[in-house]
């Protein structure tokens, strides 16, 4: 979808995206969730709605909480607990209580692990609230003594994590959402922002350096300027908009409409999503992974994405990734395309306006 300023001008950027190589091959279901006691009724909840009570019971279960994801056919929140006693407040809540075997503090402690022993170019690991597990993949440049010391690695954690191999590669990306250009490439508008009174977008970080300038065409006039950037780590960047190019706060759908962005909101595993970008314009899937770390090699290790099953190509970097009138995601990176399929993973939307100061509109 492109972020339209004007129906003839466009605020997106597709560039220097990076590709990870990950399949979660996650199904939602609740067939291990406990059954509920007479007197407890499941809620049906809308996919935000169960990423807000997630957020509000995550913090009061603290230790005894092991992740949440939304069951789309039932429309219910399912959340991992690792006692009785935090099954009760779950269902007190209107969730689905479900009792597994790793709590967040051990999915924690195995993702710990895996970063100071199996930090490999080519590898990526995310939370998997569905199998209570850390989901470990491995991508095809990924062999020999490397792959032994991931495996030796991932066996250590037992039951905490899983490991799977990916046939395509971890690669950048450079194109995106609506196009916007650069010296170094073309990339995706992600979503317009207010930052000071002032109207700025934000896209990936990867697509630039702070103080580059942005147009809609390349060699076309400038329309802003890259004010701060940060990739590795995070992956986002901030662009103040130059002289009078309108700014609404729409995404563009590619079919002669657009949808408006009100907010900004956290993922849940679960939720259905759709992202927009220049390369491959519009395409749906789910959130299947989150807080996940991707190592696109040469250094380049983000942390804290969100992971899909959405596809993407080279050029979609930046783009934006939302639910409904809710941001929620600037396209990272991933794997595959969008005739096989392939997993992205994006920089979460709450995560980049808080950093900067900045708030949708």
């Amino acid at each position: 979808m492109k972020h339209r300023r004007i129906p003839k001008r466009h605020a997106a950027v597709a560039g220097g995206a990076v590709v990870a190589l990950v399949a979660a091959g996650v199904t939602f279901q609740t067939a291990n969730a406990s059954e509920e006691p007479s007197g407890f009724a499941v809620k049906k909840l809308s996919a935000t709605a169960a990423g807000n009570l997630a957020s509000t019971l995550g913090d009061d279960l603290g230790d005894r909480s092991a992740g949440a994801y939304y069951d789309v056919k039932s429309q219910a929140l399912v959340v991992n607990v690792v006692d009785e006693a935090a099954a009760d407040s779950v269902r007190k809540a209107g969730g689905q209580a479900r009792i597994v075997e790793n709590s967040v503090a051990e999915l924690t402690t195995a993702r710990q692990t895996l970063k100071s022993r199996a930090t490999l170019p080519g590898t990526s690991w995310a939370v998997d609230p569905v199998t209570n597990k850390v989901v470990v993949t491995a991508d095809r440049t990924v062999k020999g003594k490397a792959w032994s010391t991931l495996t030796k690695v991932v066996e250590g954690l037992g039951s905490k994590a899983v490991l799977k191999k990916s046939a395509g590669e971890f690669k950048p990306f450079i194109a995106g959402g609506e196009a916007i250009h650069s010296g170094s490439g073309r990339c995706s508008l992600g979503f317009n922002v207010v930052k000071d009174d002032q109207p700025h977008f934000i896209t990936a970080g990867h697509c630039g350096e702070s103080g580059s300038k942005w147009a809609e065409s390349q060699g076309g006039p400038e329309i802003g300027t890259m004010v701060d950037s940060q990739f590795p780590g995070n992956d986002f960047a901030l662009v103040k908009y130059d002289g009078d190019t309108e700014h609404p706060s729409t995404v563009d759908l590619y079919n002669g409409s657009t949808q408006e962005i009100t907010k900004a909101g956290e993922a849940t595993v679960g939720m259905k999503v759709t992202r927009s970008g220049s390369t491959t314009q519009v395409h749906d899937g789910q959130v299947t992974g989150l807080d996940a770390t991707v190592n696109y090699g040469n250094g380049q290790i983000v942390e804290g994405l969100v992971q899909t099953d959405v596809c993407a190509e080279p050029g979609d970097s930046g783009g934006s990734l939302f639910a409904g009138d809710t941001a929620i995601g600037l396209t990272s990176g991933g794997s595959g395309d969008c005739t096989s399929g392939g997993t992205t993973f994006f920089q979460p939307v709450p995560e980049a306006l808080a950093v900067f100061g900045a708030e949708i509109g």
